[in-house]
């Protein structure tokens, strides 16, 4: 029976399970008594933290400047119930029932947002001194280790490697960067965009080293693929992360190619009554073309409200809404704050606005002239214009465009 046929029948209240309690499950439990959800929400978590925001893992929690980032809602007085600390087994969506370790647990409605999970170094699993920085469990492991400035090999120069290093480097250890590609935030930006970056590391005293691969993780050191040994007191890797949606195995909820939840323009499943929001699903991107899976805390933010609307909508006949957000990530990384809208691909024109070798640049991607990314180094005003001009679907002029002294948006066509 569908959500909206319960609702006619008068059964009793309808019940939204959420599964996950990082930023997309809780800010779907918000969202939902916001727009005048009056059934029971219930929102299950592994943790058996209270519910907590995951950027600041890797900066104040870290470094000891704050003891945790629990989100300040009172859920008691918002009527959602939080199951934490437990494990979803599975979930059956002909019968509308979760599995997990304490029992099935019913549903009418059920949204999936168990967010991504770090990747391991392969063969350093159980090895002592290698870390993940995933949960606060992580950061609370890691905190000692940087007050006791300890010699640091950070596995990847992604954004979490960058943003590691960077608050090794302001505890004062010793960081050694290892990236397997030729240049940090290879997966992300293209050479031209991401070379300057690289001086970053330097200049804060980190070592970077590229087309290198780790052999093996010793007590101690890590051991690099041309024989060199590097003195470890403790390895971070950062080599990115993956939807995580294993327990769905054998559920028939339609994954996609990266093993995520592949969800359709109104975060709906390929089962009934069943959602998926945040990083554990990718979404049909109108603006773009393509689908896109986003991994990053705005996403986590905006789905949730969408996912909200057709929950509540859906069973009043209102218009379904669909998904198509301008992504939007940020990181602080040596000194500098790094802001990205929108979404690129090696097709799009690169224009620059500014001098990469200076404190304050921006970088820009124009296909057929139309605005599509943007990013920016200590220029937030030049991103806050790109979204509306990203959502607006503005024609730039690239010769005004490329004039960093004028504003973005005086530079449209």
């Amino acid at each position: 029976m569908s959500e909206q046929t319960q609702d006619r029948a008068g059964d009793a209240p309808r019940r939204v399970v959420v599964v996950g309690a990082g930023m997309a499950g809780v800010q779907t439990a918000v969202a939902l008594r916001e727009q005048g959800f009056t059934g029971t929400v219930t929102v299950i978590g592994a943790e058996p933290h209270q519910p907590y925001d995951r950027p600041p893992l890797s900066k104040a929690v870290l470094l000891g400047t704050a003891e945790g980032s629990a989100f300040d809602i009172d859920f008691e007085a918002l009527g959602i119930e939080l199951r934490l600390g437990r494990e979803v087994l599975g979930v059956r969506p002909a019968d509308h029932a979760l599995d997990t370790a304490e029992g099935p647990v019913p549903y009418d409605v059920l949204v999936l947002a168990t967010g991504a999970e770090p990747i391991p170094l392969p063969g350093a699993e159980g090895v002592p001194g290698v870390h993940l920085l995933r949960t606060l469990d992580d950061a609370e492991r890691l905190r000692p280790v940087l007050a006791r400035q300890h010699d640091i090999v950070v596995v990847g120069a992604g954004w979490i490697g960058a943003e590691f290093a960077t608050a090794a480097r302001e505890a004062g250890c010793a960081v050694t960067v290892v990236e397997a590609a030729d240049r940090p935030l290879a997966g992300a930006l293209p050479s031209e965009v991401a070379e300057p970056m690289a001086t970053w590391y330097a200049d804060a005293g980190a070592v970077l080293r590229t087309h290198t691969r780790v052999e093996r993780v010793e007590p101690g050191a890590v051991i690099l693929d041309d024989g060199s040994r590097i003195p470890a007191g403790a390895v971070v890797v950062g080599i990115g992360a993956r939807p995580a949606t294993a327990w769905l195995a054998g559920s028939g909820i339609a994954l996609g190619a990266w093993g995520e939840v592949v969800a359709d323009a109104r975060l709906r499943t390929s089962a009934p009554d069943v959602h998926a929001v945040g990083d554990c699903a990718s979404f049909p991107s109108g603006r773009y073309g393509e689908r896109l899976l986003v991994h990053h805390w705005d996403n986590a933010l905006q789905g949730p409200r969408t996912v909200a609307r057709n929950i509540v909508g859906g069973a009043s006949g209102e218009a379904a809404a669909v998904y198509d957000p301008v992504p939007y990530f940020w990181s602080e990384q040596f000194g500098r704050f790094v802001q990205y809208a929108g979404h690129h691909t090696a097709a799009d024109t690169v224009l620059w606005r500014g001098d990469p070798s200076g404190p304050a640049w921006t970088v820009c991607w124009l296909r057929e002239d139309r605005l599509v990314a943007l990013l920016a180094v200590g220029r937030p005003r030049d991103l806050a214009q790109a979204r509306r001009l990203i959502e607006a679907g503005a024609t730039m002029d690239p010769r005004l465009l490329a004039d960093p002294t004028r504003p973005l948006k005086t530079a449209t066509a």
